[in-house]
């Protein structure tokens, strides 16, 4: 097995890039193997993770888009079924996105617009799941965890905008955690 010194690898299959261009019917139109059904537009993400699983030891993700937002597209139950697949082959968590494929999907955003998508995977596939898409405050996280729609919680745009977002979120949520040794004198403001 290869030892890379990462804590886990994420597989990107979402936002239009090349894995998710073959699983949606609407960029794959290919007429071998790895185009059509939903069997073949698959086979060729699933052997990427199966490649991939094959070689590290490390826990394996991959993020996806749960649906294409547009009529034909990729869709979630596609997704539940590329995830049991994946599953299969031993992949560890499935970080649920969306979109990204064409710039006409219509994407009814909002806070937390995707952890419906997560709910989903998790409890249809069996599959460990992270909701990611418009998080922003600790209570919001904590009840996404909470009411078991995900495994894990993961942010960009909220931890731009703030970097100590973290420190934030446990002090709202009254969790004593650790600080980092020169940011003592903040934690009690």
């Amino acid at each position: 097995m290869l030892k890379i010194g990462f804590d886990f690898i994420e597989l990107h299959m979402a936002h239009g890039y090349l894995l998710h261009e073959f699983l949606s019917p609407l960029s794959n139109q290919r007429e071998d193997e790895y185009g059509g059904s939903l069997e073949n537009r698959m086979r060729f993400p699933l052997e990427i993770a199966k490649s991939v699983r094959d070689v590290v030891e490390i826990p394996l993700f991959v993020r996806i888009s749960a649906t294409d937002w547009a009529k034909d597209g990729w869709d979630l139950e596609s997704s539940i079924e590329f995830s049991k697949q994946l599953k299969l082959l031993g992949v560890d968590l499935m970080d649920v996105s969306s979109g990204g494929l064409v710039p006409y999907a219509q994407i009814d955003s909002d806070f937390g617009y995707q952890t419906y998508f997560s709910y989903k995977i998790k409890h249809e596939a069996d599959i460990l799941v992270s909701a990611v898409g418009l998080i922003a405050d600790a209570y919001q996280a904590e009840h996404i965890l909470s009411s078991k729609q995900a495994d894990i919680v993961v942010m960009g745009r909220a931890l731009l905008s703030d970097p100590y977002w973290c420190l934030h979120a446990a002090k709202v949520l009254n969790v004593d955690i650790d600080w980092p040794q020169q940011y003592l004198r903040a934690k009690h403001i």
